[in-house]
C-alpha cells in the first residue's frame, strides 16, 4: 500500500514513523516532509495548498491513502476536493474543519448546545472591542478568529495589553480579521483530550498536557508548543465521562445537523475548573507536539486505525496502549517565536544512540548534500517513554547534551507539574 502524508513538522515525522511499522506499507510519500522523513519516505516538493498538483501526483503514483497532518489544508477543504476520487483522505471535511478554522463558529455551537466554555463577546471592529474593555474585568483573553498557528491568543492583565492585542489582530498580524473574540479568563489547569472518529464511532485517543509559553514557568510569548507529556495528571473516569457527554458528543451532534459526519482526529483543548471541563478550543487534527508524545505509546497498528476510520469500521477495532509515561521536549532555534535564523548546520546526530523507548522526530529541518540544517522555529522533538516522567526527562536531557547544537534552546522544566525534583 502506498500512502501520502501532508506536512513537514514533528507531528508528520511521528505519523510517518508509526505507519512505517505496518506490514501493509509499500511506500510513503511526504509533502513536503523534512530531513527526518527523508530517511524513511520520499519527500515531494509540492506546495500543500496546490490540491490539483497533489491530486495528479497521487493518481499517477497509485497512492490510495492521504493523511493530512496540519490544519490549513483541512480548513481549505482538501477532503471535499478528493470526494470524486477513489483516494481515501484521512481528516474532517470543510464544514467540520471550521471548528478550528473559526473560533467564533465553535463558540456559536457552544452557545446553542450549552457546551461549557468561557463567557465571550464577538466584536466586528476595533472601536467596539475597545469600548467593551471599559465594562469588563481583567485578566481576560483576546483571540484572533481564524488560524494563527497556535499564536493568536493573548492573555491580557490590563486594558493597555488588551488594546495592543485588539489592534494587532485587526491590523492583520494573523491575516485579514473581520472579528475579534474576547473571553473571560478561566482559572484552572489545561488539558488536551483526543478522540478519533469514523463518522459513526468515537474512541479515546489519549490525553496530554503541552507547554505553549516560550519561557520556563510557563511565561513569555505563546508558541506552537515547547514540549508535552502524556497522560495528563488530571484524567480519570468521571472527568472523561463529563468531557464526552458535555463537550465532544454535543459537538459531533451539531456537525451532523449541518450535514457533516466527523472523520479523523479531534483535539479538545480544555480548562479543568474544580473538576469540571470547559472547552477552550478545538483542533481538527493531532496536536504538535502532543502527537509526538502520544504515538510512541500506541500498541495498535496506526495504519489499521486510520483505514478503519476511512471505511467506517472503527467500532470493530480495539485501540491498545503501552502503560508508560511519555515526555517530549522541543529543541528550538534561538530567537523563536520571534526572529531566528535558518540554515544553521546541525551536527552530531550520529552520536544520538537511541535506546528502546527513545525517539527523535524532526520538525524544522532540511537535508542538503547529506547534511542536516535548521529550517524553522521548532527544529527537533526528543521523546522518551519510561515508568516515570523524571526518568523520561533525564534521558532527553542526555540526548540534547550529546547533540550539543549551539543554534538552539529548549525549556528545561517540561513536565514540572508532574515531576517531583
Amino acid at each position: 500500500m502506498k500512502v501520502g502524508i501532508i506536512g513537514s513538522g514533528g507531528r508528520e515525522h511521528a505519523i510517518c514513523e508509526s505507519i512505517k511499522k505496518s506490514s501493509k506499507i509499500e511506500k510513503i510519500y511526504c509533502f513536503p516532509g523534512n530531513a527526518g522523513t527523508s530517511e524513511i519516505a520520499e519527500n515531494i516538493a509540492i506546495d500543500i495548498s496546490d490540491f490539483n498538483k497533489i491530486k495528479e501526483f497521487l493518481i499517477s503514483n497509485k497512492i490510495s491513502l492521504l493523511i493530512v497532518g496540519p490544519e490549513k489544508p483541512l480548513v481549505d477543504g482538501i477532503v471535499d476536493f478528493f470526494k470524486d476520487t477513489e483516494i481515501n483522505v484521512f481528516g474532517p471535511d470543510k464544514i467540520a474543519s471550521q471548528l478550528e478554522g473559526s473560533k467564533i463558529f465553535t463558540k456559536k455551537i457552544c452557545e446553542i448546545y450549552k457546551i461549557p466554555t468561557a463567557n465571550f463577546g464577538i466584536f466586528e471592529n476595533c472601536n467596539e472591542a475597545v469600548v467593551f474593555l471599559d465594562k469588563t474585568q481583567f485578566p481576560l483573553v483576546v483571540k484572533a478568529d481564524g488560524l494563527a498557528s497556535g499564536k493568536g491568543v493573548y492573555i491580557c492583565e490590563n486594558k493597555d495589553s488588551a488594546n495592543t492585542a485588539i489592534k494587532e489582530i485587526f491590523n492583520g498580524k494573523f491575516g485579514i480579521a473581520k472579528n475579534v473574540l474576547i473571553e473571560e479568563f478561566l482559572i484552572g489547569e489545561e488539558m488536551s483530550y483526543f478522540i478519533i472518529s469514523d463518522g459513526k464511532e468515537i474512541k479515546n485517543f489519549e490525553t496530554a498536557q503541552d507547554h505553549k509559553r516560550v519561557l520556563e514557568g510557563d511565561k513569555g510569548d505563546n508558541t506552537g508548543g515547547m514540549g508535552a507529556y502524556s497522560p495528563s495528571r488530571l484524567i480519570n473516569q468521571v472527568l472523561e465521562k463529563k468531557i464526552l457527554n458535555k463537550i465532544i458528543e454535543p459537538t459531533i451532534k451539531a456537525l451532523k445537523k449541518m450535514g457533516s459526519n466527523y472523520k479523523g482526529f479531534l483535539y479538545a483543548g480544555l480548562m479543568i475548573v474544580k473538576d469540571e471541563p470547559f472547552l477552550i478550543e478545538y483542533n481538527v487534527r493531532m496536536g504538535d507536539p502532543e502527537c509526538q508524545t502520544i504515538l510512541p505509546k500506541l500498541k495498535t497498528d496506526l495504519l489499521e486505525i486510520i483505514e478503519a476510520c476511512c471505511n467506517e469500521k472503527l467500532k470493530n477495532l480495539k485501540i491498545e496502549w503501552y502503560n508508560k509515561k511519555s515526555l517530549c521536549i522541543v529543541l528550538c532555534s534561538k530567537g523563536y517565536p520571534d526572529k531566528y535564523n535558518n540554515n544553521i548546520l546541525i551536527e552530531n546526530t550520529e552520536k544520538l544512540d537511541l535506546a528502546k523507548g527513545d525517539f527523535i522526530y524532526h520538525a524544522g529541518t532540511k537535508k542538503i548534500e547529506n547534511k542536516i540544517y535548521s529550517n524553522g522555529g521548532r527544529v527537533i522533538n526528543f521523546v522518551s517513554l519510561s515508568s516515570n516522567f523524571k526518568e523520561s526527562r533525564d534521558k532527553i536531557f542526555n540526548h540534547i547534551s550529546k547533540l550539543n547544537w549551539s543554534g538552539g534552546f529548549f525549556r528545561k522544566d517540561i513536565g514540572y507539574k508532574v515531576i517531583d525534583e
